[in-house]
């Protein structure tokens, strides 16, 4: 068990998960190390130590008392400072965005949009935005209060970008980047910036900002005389692309959902593993999928 974060595990299922009443399963009170297992934390007799060992805390106050009770609908419960997710109706998506389609679910000029990529969901809605050039990472969620915070440049959840842009940039321009520049809606400043390799007349660059503003890191490099050929996220907060393809889309793991709850209260987040599906393996269908539409 590693000591810096839970595990998702269904090792050592306890039978005491399994023959509950129909009255406590319904109940969202209960004790602390059962609310855990059912939330996907682990098994419940590794909650149990996870618990006896202070690694748990119930709304900011270490428990290590295992008949401690919470109340999953109201009590925040964190496990190594990562939060945990009881609600399963919450449902969390990573897309990679193509080419061409516009960041709406329902777009009134006709074009290519997102509703085709989550016709097994109900109600979720993405995260943000990325212009219809841009592709890459697009996160979408049914979970208003977290998606308003990963979208809040307050909230400091950063965007990683990598740009094919026009000409050979050179490092001062990097520097200018990290500095600051004036554009028309203000002054901006990338958070990270590094060149990663030259090809030809062409630059391959990667930029890290929080700013949520529209299109800003074309306008960036637009700015500074390196205009955008090509453009992808690959990363926003601690969720990776990693090898999702284009028009692909997958839920998060618990680890990934904890990590993202972390980041949107400003806290430093590790990176976790993205989960890899297999071609031609079927992904598991989340409480509060539909149908697919034919």
């Amino acid at each position: 068990m590693n000591n810096e974060e839970y595990e998702i595990s269904i090792d050592e299922i306890d039978k005491r998960d399994v023959f509950e009443t129909e009255e406590a399963a319904t109940s969202s009170v209960m004790r602390l190390q059962k609310a855990m297992a059912h939330a996907g934390v682990a098994s419940r007799r590794v909650c149990e130590e996870l618990i006896t060992k202070g690694k748990v805390k119930v709304n900011g106050k270490v428990i290590t008392e295992l008949g401690s009770r919470v109340d999953t609908a109201v009590d925040k419960v964190t496990v190594n400072g990562t939060p945990i997710q009881f609600d399963s109706t919450r449902v969390y998506l990573a897309l990679n965005k193509p080419m061409g389609v516009v960041s709406s679910m329902s777009d009134d000029m006709g074009r290519p949009d997102l509703q085709q990529f989550v016709l097994d969901y109900n109600h979720v809605y993405n995260v943000g935005r990325l212009d219809a050039e841009t592709t890459g990472l697009l996160l979408l969620t049914n979970d208003g209060d977290l998606a308003n915070k990963l979208a809040h440049p307050k909230f400091g959840v950063t965007k990683t970008y990598v740009a094919r842009v026009a000409g050979i940039m050179p490092l001062s321009v990097i520097q200018q980047l990290l500095e600051g520049i004036e554009l028309e809606d203000g002054e901006i400043a990338a958070d990270k910036a590094h060149i990663i390799d030259h090809k030809g007349d062409e630059t391959l660059v990667e930029i890290v900002l929080h700013s949520g503003r529209n299109r800003i890191v074309r306008r960036m490099l637009e700015a500074v005389g390196h205009p955008v050929r090509g453009l992808v996220r690959k990363q926003f907060g601690p969720i990776h692309l990693g090898t999702l393809r284009p028009g692909d889309v997958r839920q998060l793991n618990k680890m990934e959902v904890g990590a993202l709850l972390k980041a949107a209260d400003g806290k430093n987040a590790r990176t976790p593993r993205p989960e890899q599906v297999r071609p031609g393996k079927k992904r598991p269908q989340p409480a509060n999928a539909k149908s697919k539409r034919r």
